[in-house]
């Protein structure tokens, strides 16, 4: 591509944005339209009555319905063409208020008492950072030096735009949506953020199925991700340190020089050294004397983020970048914790999540006006600005839409940071509800548009592959 119409490009999709997104968090009465008047939802209902059983009996009994009820859905989801993680998604909705509290209040109260989820948060916690263990462990910088221009243009414009169109829709959300005593820059950050994310493995899932991982698209879309999920992740954890400052006993200059500090230390100190390491991934032999040790690191690094006034996922995420990335270490870690995290721990989130989501809230009908726009902000600011931007980059349009396809999968990735916002006080339970919704229409939108695009360029990239290359990491479905 020609370098005068990369950078007029850059200057265009990148630059100018930027200086919009800082126009907006600058000046957050400039963007608010007095016309739009949303009503505030009631607040929830109160706890249910207390359970009349033990607590471990509750509990499993909570385990058996909700890997039942994920595990059909997700069948289901592959029966249409989707990823099992759609079913799954739709499953936990399905267990909480908005379904099965609605159509059988006595029984959801029953098997979903208010006061038996702490028990389930802890699990689903604990599945949270063993998943995002295993995101950073799939993280693969090398595919950043395929189609290195339209990589850097592509990512940065997917990421800047949907951070643009976000902020400016927080300008109209702000006054009645968001989070009480949640400053307008945080918040605007935030749902630039939400906006921004790709789910990295939901998006590796699907170019597996569909055959396309080695196709040019397909390249790009995954360096594309990578870029996107580890700039969200940072932008999300200035917004929870800035968001938890006044609530910790941490100071905030204690949270943001810890943060570096511990960023630089795993980098450039404890990555090289976990290198000398990489032969006992070698050895069969190792068996589990190599897997407790991994996992008490990663535990160690998640709670030392969490310390420092962050988030423990972001420990977890950072623990598994600095992983070794051999095709033998990807293959011992995946193949002893990817099974039981995808299969057991993560559906408990998606119960998690339904049970904190209902549709209930949604009842005006301004509410379903404000999802509307939520949608179209969300597939304008990343399918429309990462196609243009593939375009510009010299593929064809064809290629572009997939590529803008691609990305604009949010799936499981988009709840992790919704629930996020909830539990730091951002989100509103009713803007929260909107945006689960958001991340699940946005994922299911991905396969069908990919299917009626069909891009005839997408042929494999002529470049040097193993024979042997491992999957392209945690693929929940």
């Amino acid at each position: 591509m020609p370098p005068f119409r990369l950078i007029a490009g850059y200057v265009c999709l990148v630059g100018l944005p930027l200086l919009i997104l800082l126009t907006i968090v600058k000046s957050p009465g400039t963007f608010v339209h007095p016309a739009l008047v949303v009503l505030q939802p009631a607040a929830e209902a109160a706890p249910g009555s207390r359970p009349v059983v033990s607590g471990s009996f509750l509990l499993v009994l909570q385990v058996i319905v909700i890997l039942s009820a994920t595990r059909i859905a997700g069948a289901a989801a592959r029966g249409m063409g989707q990823p099992q993680v759609i079913g799954e998604m739709v499953a936990g909705i399905m267990l909480g208020p908005s379904v099965a509290g609605w159509l059988f209040p006595a029984l959801s109260a029953a098997v979903f008492p208010a006061s038996s989820l702490g028990q389930l948060e802890v699990l689903s916690q604990l599945g949270l950072v063993v998943f995002m263990f295993l995101v950073g462990v799939s993280l693969d910088t090398s595919k950043l030096r395929e189609h290195c221009h339209a990589a850097v243009l592509t990512s940065h414009v997917s990421i800047v735009m949907p951070l643009v169109f976000g902020a400016a829709l927080a300008s109209l959300l702000y006054p009645s949506l968001a989070g009480r005593g949640v400053d307008f820059p945080a918040f605007a950050l935030f749902m630039g953020t939400a906006m921004s994310i790709t789910a990295f493995p939901v998006l590796a899932r699907i170019l597996s199925e569909r055959k396309l991982l080695r196709s040019r698209a397909g390249t790009l879309a995954i360096a594309c991700a990578a870029v996107d999920d580890v700039t969200g992740w940072c932008i999300l954890a200035y917004i929870t340190a800035l968001i938890r400052a006044s609530r910790s006993v941490v100071p905030m200059q204690l949270t943001v020089a810890g943060s570096l500090l511990f960023a630089a230390v795993m980098i450039f100190v404890v990555r090289p050294f976990l290198r000398r390491f990489e032969g006992l991934f070698e050895r069969e032999a190792a068996g589990d004397r190599v897997l407790v040790p991994v996992v008490l690191f990663l535990l160690a690094s998640s709670l030392t983020t969490e310390f420092l006034g962050i988030h423990l996922l972001f420990g977890s995420f950072l623990a598994g970048a600095v992983m070794p990335k051999t095709e033998r270490t990807l293959s011992y870690l995946q193949g002893r914790l990817e099974p039981f995290c995808l299969s057991v721990l993560m559906p408990l989130f998606f119960a998690f999540t339904g049970l904190r989501t209902n549709l209930g809230l949604l009842r005006d009908s301004a509410m379903w006006q404000v999802f509307g726009l939520i949608v179209a902000v969300a597939v304008a600011g990343k399918l429309g600005g990462a196609t243009i931007a593939a375009r510009l980059a010299g593929f064809g349009w064809r290629d572009s839409a997939a590529v803008g396809s691609l990305l604009n999968t949010r799936g499981l990735m988009e709840l992790v940071i919704l629930n996020i916002g909830l539990e730091v006080g951002i989100l509103t339970p009713a803007l929260y509800t909107l945006m689960v919704m958001m991340a699940i229409l946005t994922t299911f939108m991905t396969a069908p548009l990919l299917h009626w695009l069909r891009p005839p360029s997408l042929v494999p990239v002529r470049v040097r592959y193993e024979e042997n290359e491992p999957a392209a990491g945690p693929v929940p479905g």
